[in-house]
C-alpha cells in the first residue's frame, strides 16, 4: 500500500514538472467535473428523487425557470367547465394556468354542450377537441402551458384531491397559499392533483390579462366549426358586396382591378334578451351604474354614430334567438346600415346543426373577425372579443386606436363616447387578473396600455 502511494506521489510529481501551468489546471478541472458528474447521475439511495421519469424536479423557489417546459408526467384535472362560451374558455384558461404554475400537464377537460345555469345534471358535456385544435393549442402554447390526455396517464398512484374552499373566508390569499402547498413534494409527488368542489370559472384569480390573452391566441376552433364561420362571414361580405354595387360607393383597385380590402361589416353584439335584461337591471341596482343595460332604440341610434363609416355596410346581429322576445331588431336603423340576423341572412340552418356552445363559437368568431364591432362591456362574450381584437392591433404595432381609422375597431355601445356614438373601447392589458372582464366594467378607453416585457 506503501509502495503504491509513492508511485502515485511520483507519478504526480512527474506530471506537475512536465505539464505547463494552464494544461495543469486544465487537467485538474476535467477530473473535478468528471467525479461531480458521477457523484449526482449514479444511483445511489436517496438520490433517486432527484430526477422524475425524464424530467427535473424544480423546486418551489425556482419554479418560474420554464426553460425545460411543462412537466410531461405530472397533471392537473378540474371540473367540468359550464355556463355560456365565454364564460367557459375564461374558466378553461384559468385552469391551465393554474396547471402552469404548478408546473402541471392540465388533462383535458370537459366543456358544456348545452345551456342551463342552474341544472347541472342537464349539462351536455363535450370534450375539448371537439370544439378547439387539441394538436395546435400545444404548438401555439409551447412551453407556456401543455394540455394532456387522459391516456397519457401511468395510474402509478391515486389521485391527490384538493378542496377548493369556498365562502368569504375563503380568501385571494388563502387560496394562493393553497396552490402553493401544492408545488412541495409531499403532494407533488403524486401524478394527478385533481380538484374538486366549484367550477374553474368561479376561483379566485391570480393571473395577469396578458397571461390570458396568450392562452385565448392558441385556441383555434377545429376545422369543420371554423369552416362554417367563415361561410357566415362570406355571406356578409357577399350581401355588402351587392349592396354597394347599386351605389356609387369608392374603392381603391389595384393596377389589375382587384381590390386588396374585402367587403366591411359590422357586428353588433345586441345584448336585449329577455334573461340579460332582469340580469342587467338587477346589476345596475346593487353595483349603482347606469351604464349597462341599454334598449334596441338607443343601440341602433348610438351604431349611426360611429364617425368614418364607409355606407352602406352590412350590419350583422349577434344574438341570441332562442331566448329573444323582439321580433322588430331589423326595423328602425338609419339608412346606410343594412341589418341583417342569422334567418333573414339565410345561415340558420349552418347554426340549427349544432348545439349552444357551438353555435355560440361561430357568432365569436363572425364578430371577432368584423371590420368594425360593437357590443356591450358588462357581457363576457363582448370583453373577451374586445381582448382578442386588441391583441391583433397591438401585434400590428398598435396600442392606441383613439384618432384612427375604423377598420377593426371597437365600441362599448352601453357608453356615450363622441360625437354621441358608443365608446372606443380597447382592452386594458396591463390589468393584474382579469376581473373586469369577466365581470364588465364602465371604465373603457380607447388605449391598451400595453408595454413590451
Amino acid at each position: 500500500m506503501i509502495a503504491m502511494d509513492s508511485a502515485n506521489c511520483k507519478l504526480l510529481k512527474l506530471i506537475s514538472c512536465h505539464l505547463k501551468p494552464m494544461i495543469c489546471r486544465f487537467f485538474v478541472l476535467a477530473i473535478i467535473i468528471l467525479v461531480f458528474r458521477t457523484v449526482l447521475l449514479s444511483p445511489f439511495p436517496g438520490f433517486h428523487w432527484f430526477r422524475q421519469r425524464g424530467s427535473y424536479w424544480v423546486p418551489a423557489s425556482t419554479a418560474s425557470n420554464w426553460q425545460l417546459g411543462v412537466r410531461r408526467d405530472k397533471f392537473l384535472e378540474v371540473p367540468q367547465i359550464i355556463w355560456g362560451l365565454n364564460n367557459q374558455k375564461i374558466a378553461f384558461a384559468r385552469a391551465i394556468l393554474t396547471a402552469r404554475f404548478l408546473n402541471r400537464t392540465l388533462l383535458i377537460p370537459s366543456l358544456s354542450a348545452s345551456l342551463f345555469y342552474k341544472e347541472i345534471d342537464l349539462l351536455e358535456p363535450i370534450s375539448f377537441d371537439k370544439l378547439f385544435h387539441f394538436e395546435k393549442f400545444n404548438y401555439l402554447c409551447n412551453r407556456f402551458v401543455r394540455l394532456g390526455r387522459y391516456s397519457d396517464l401511468s395510474n402509478q398512484t391515486e389521485p391527490f384531491e384538493l378542496q377548493k374552499g369556498s365562502g368569504r373566508k375563503w380568501t385571494k390569499e388563502r387560496d394562493l397559499s393553497q396552490l402553493k402547498q401544492c408545488r412541495e413534494y409531499s403532494i407533488d409527488k403524486f401524478e394527478v392533483i385533481r380538484i374538486a368542489g366549484k367550477h374553474p370559472f368561479l376561483w379566485h384569480d391570480h393571473w395577469p390579462v396578458k397571461n390570458y390573452a396568450k392562452i385565448f391566441e392558441c385556441l383555434e376552433l377545429v376545422d369543420e366549426i371554423a369552416n362554417e364561420a367563415m361561410n357566415v362571414i362570406s355571406r356578409i361580405r357577399g350581401i355588402g358586396a351587392k349592396a354597394r354595387s347599386k351605389v356609387d360607393v369608392a374603392e381603391e383597385f389595384n393596377s389589375d382591378g382587384s381590390v386588396d380590402q374585402p367587403v366591411p361589416y359590422i357586428a353588433v353584439h345586441m345584448r336585449i334578451e329577455k334573461d340579460w335584461m332582469i340580469h342587467c337591471k338587477k346589476l345596475e341596482q346593487k353595483s349603482n351604474i347606469n351604464q349597462i343595460c341599454s334598449s334596441k332604440e338607443e343601440i341602433m341610434e348610438r351604431v349611426a354614430h360611429i364617425t368614418g363609416l364607409q355606407q352602406p355596410v352590412v350590419v350583422y346581429l349577434a344574438v341570441a334567438d332562442s331566448l329573444l322576445e323582439d321580433n322588430s331588431i331589423l326595423s328602425g336603423w338609419k339608412d346606410g346600415l343594412v341589418p341583417y340576423e342569422k334567418k333573414r341572412l339565410g345561415v340558420w340552418d349552418i347554426y340549427k346543426k349544432y348545439p349552444y356552445l357551438i353555435q355560440s363559437a361561430i357568432d365569436y368568431e363572425v364578430c371577432s373577425r368584423a371590420d368594425v364591432f360593437v357590443g356591450n362591456s358588462f357581457s363576457t362574450f363582448s370583453s373577451i372579443i374586445v381582448l382578442s381584437r386588441t391583441q391583433k392591433l397591438i401585434g400590428l404595432g398598435i396600442t392606441s386606436a383613439c384618432g384612427v381609422g375604423v377598420r377593426f375597431a371597437s365600441y362599448a355601445y352601453n357608453i356615450l363616447g363622441e360625437s354621441r356614438g358608443p365608446k372606443m373601447w380597447m382592452t386594458d392589458m396591463s390589468a393584474p387578473s382579469l376581473q373586469s372582464i369577466s365581470y364588465g366594467t364602465s371604465n373603457v378607453s380607447c388605449y391598451s396600455n400595453w408595454k413590451a416585457r
